[in-house]
Parts: structure tokens; C-alpha cells; sequence
């Protein structure tokens, strides 16, 4: 075993404390996703196909602005933008027949072996919204409303869960 001075290891150098964070970036998920079919627009016609009224949401116009305002919340923070991408890039690389230990034909017929993408789908809702999130996420990904069932393996689950997560948050700080 070869011993590991702390000044060599990167981990050392971190600082969990910053006094200040750089909001600066170039790569914004709400683009990507869009370039992908994917606007608030579709989202939100997604989510709203399984909307119901609930004490502080009792209108599909109510829900519509707690939606996009719940949204616009979770896509504020850069961690759940990376799990979002990292869908998006496991989606690409399935379409290219490059993903690791699997056929480009059992990434297409989304073979039930493959859980990887539900796992992604369900960490995803629960980082949102714990564990409500994952009830709604299995509402979606069961249901498919909208643009759901038009995705691939990967991103039908990662949308299900970014929805799923955000239709949490909406019925349950609706404020009712």
C-alpha cells in the first residue's frame, strides 16, 4: 500500500465553506432540454395531463402557476441539473450504441433487465421531493401523459422524475 500525504490528496484541498458561490455558467439545463423538445411549455402539458385538484390547487390554472413556479426551483439548483444531464447523456449514448455492457438493441427495446434508468428516474423525484416525489414519479412513469411516452429509456424516467418531484412540491406547498 503507498501511503497518501494529505497535501496530495485533492479531496484536502476542498473547501466546503466558500464565502461566496460563482452563479456564472455556460451551460444552462432549461437550453438543453429545450434543444431536446423538451421546453417548460411540454413539460408543463406533461404534467398537467394527471393534474387533479387539491386544497390550494383547486384549478388547473392555479396548478399551472405553482407548477412553473416549483419548477423554476429545482432547476435553480445545479445538482439536480447534473442528474438531469446525466440522463441526457446516457440517452445519447444509447441512441450511439456506446453504453457499457449493453446492446444498442437492448437499450432500443428498453428490456426490463435495464433499471439503471429507473433508479435515475427515482433519485431524481426524491431529490426534489423526498419521498412523495417518488409516488408522483411512478404516477408518471406508469401513465407516460404527454411527451413521456415519446422518450427513450433513459429520459422518459428522467422527465417522470423531474415532473413527478415538481407535482410533489406543487400539492404539497400549495398552501393550502
Amino acid at each position: 500500500m503507498i501511503p497518501i500525504k494529505l497535501s496530495d490528496n485533492p479531496l484536502a484541498k476542498k473547501s466546503d465553506s466558500p464565502t461566496q458561490i460563482d452563479r456564472r455558467f455556460d451551460h444552462d439545463i432549461r437550453n438543453i432540454l429545450t434543444e431536446m423538445g423538451l421546453s417548460e411549455e411540454v413539460l408543463l402539458a406533461a404534467a398537467m395531463e394527471l393534474y387533479v385538484p387539491h386544497p390550494g390547487i383547486e384549478t388547473k390554472e392555479q396548478a399551472i402557476e405553482v407548477f412553473k413556479h416549483e419548477l423554476d426551483i429545482a432547476l435553480s439548483d445545479p445538482n439536480l441539473c447534473i442528474l438531469i444531464y446525466a440522463g441526457v447523456q446516457l440517452e445519447q449514448a444509447g441512441k450511439a450504441g456506446e453504453l457499457p455492457n449493453l446492446s444498442q438493441d437492448s437499450y432500443e427495446r428498453d428490456l426490463t433487465f435495464l433499471v439503471c434508468d429507473e433508479v435515475l428516474g427515482m433519485s431524481i423525484a426524491t431529490y426534489i421531493a423526498g419521498h412523495k416525489g417518488m409516488f408522483e414519479y411512478v404516477r408518471f412513469d406508469k401513465l407516460k401523459p404527454g411527451i413521456i411516452k415519446e422518450m427513450g429509456p433513459f429520459m422518459d424516467d428522467v422527465v417522470a422524475g423531474l415532473i413527478g418531484g415538481v407535482s410533489s412540491n406543487m400539492y404539497t406547498r400549495s398552501g393550502f
